[in-house]
């Protein structure tokens, strides 16, 4: 039988353990952080591109509006890819670019449809030249032209940076991508398929 004095040591010893814990300033761990959220309202994440933002519509072809929110504290621009999984052209590690911007603005959320030609819009965001064009502009949204066949699959990425780009006009894609190397605070993706 335990004696009433061991007994109220035990205890004293016990509550002076937990104190000192509480003391010590445990660190917390803080909940995890919200994850940033992009989407395209003309089509469902994953469904096929609608004829409107694709070669199909030419010359009227336009970009998706893109919204985004949660983004993280300190993102001072944001870089956006539109790319088509399939082509290896050259037979290289690279896809084929649709779409690229950089320097959008951090404090921006989102982008309208249609979004004009040209190398630099108003607002500071640049536009990646591309090799080819439907029609007009080399520095414009490229929209998906999959042949007929199997779907190919397209992907919006955005990118959260924390800083702003110093790229000349001309950067292409892995100009840009290194360039953003080592800046990005978060990403979020936003997929569709289309062929003719």
């Amino acid at each position: 039988m335990i004696n009433r004095r061991s007994l109220a040591l035990s205890i004293a010893a016990l509550a002076i353990s937990t104190c000192s814990a509480q003391q010590s300033g445990t660190p917390t761990v803080a909940p995890p952080a919200t994850p940033m959220v992009m989407a395209l309202p003309g089509f469902a994440d994953g469904s096929r591109i609608p004829d409107k933002y694709t070669c199909q519509a030419a010359p009227g072809v336009v970009s998706p509006e893109i919204r985004w929110s949660d983004v993280p504290a300190g993102t001072q621009s944001f870089v956006l890819l539109f790319h088509d999984l399939e082509p290896r052209p050259g037979k290289g590690i690279m896809d084929n670019s649709h779409w690229v911007l950089w320097n959008i603005p951090g404090k921006s959320t989102g982008l309208a449809e249609g979004i004009p030609a040209g190398s630099a819009l108003p607002d500071g965001t640049h536009q990646m030249k591309r090799p080819r064009t439907i029609p007009g502009s080399f520095y414009s949204y490229y929209g998906p032209c999959a042949p007929p066949g199997p779907n190919h699959h397209y992907v919006w990425e955005l990118y959260a940076l924390d800083t702003v780009l110093t790229l000349p006009e001309d950067a292409a894609r892995a100009d840009i991508m290194k360039a953003a190397d080592g800046h990005i605070l978060a990403a979020s993706a936003w997929f569709g398929y289309f062929h003719r």
